[in-house]
């Protein structure tokens, strides 16, 4: 129930950021990391593999659209999309959402192993279904070591953060 509640809470607040977000694109990536970070809790997926996928998919560009059709923020190919209920590929939120939904489907296909998540996310769950980590395309392995080199960047970012944060707490504690 308390986690229903925050949820809730953030999603009005990311409501009236948007609300509140100029038409220009000044805040668009603030806004976007709010959104990968909320659908990241609500779908359980780690936030930190979330943005590692929209770093290499699209920049963090919503207007992003690939030459094989895929759009927006973490590049959704219109079956995906239809699939996971996104009617507007563009809108940040929605895109955001079927990702992070695609995302968890193939994490709970794949047992939590997420270098077939990441390849599955990259071409598809079908070739990974039938061959797993036998996989040989070139292409699909580079892509998964990108991404994983982000995800793990990120991960000892947060915990360097998060070790100097106590430090900072032990020594105000330490000094009144």
């Amino acid at each position: 129930m308390r986690r229903a509640g925050l949820s809730c809470v953030l999603l009005a607040l990311l409501q009236v950021a948007a609300a509140q977000t100029p038409t220009g694109t000044s805040n668009v990536h603030g806004l976007s990391i709010l959104w990968a970070e909320y659908y990241a809790k609500v779908y359980r997926v780690p936030v930190d593999l979330v943005d590692a996928i929209i770093d290499e998919e699209s920049g963090w560009n919503p207007y992003a659209v690939s030459k094989k059709g895929a759009v927006g923020l973490m590049q959704l190919m219109p079956q995906t999309a239809a699939r996971f209920g996104v009617r507007n590929r563009f809108r940040m939120d929605e895109n955001i959402r079927g990702g992070v939904a695609y995302l968890a489907w193939l994490n709970h296909e794949f047992q939590g192993d997420l270098r077939l998540v990441t390849a599955a996310y990259y071409v598809g769950e079908n070739p990974i279904l039938l061959r797993r980590l036998e996989y040989s395309s070139a292409d699909v392995q580079g892509y998964v070591n990108r991404v994983a080199r982000r995800y793990r960047a990120r991960r000892r970012r947060k915990a360097k953060f998060e070790l100097m944060e106590r430090s900072v707490i032990e020594v105000e504690d330490e000094h009144p």
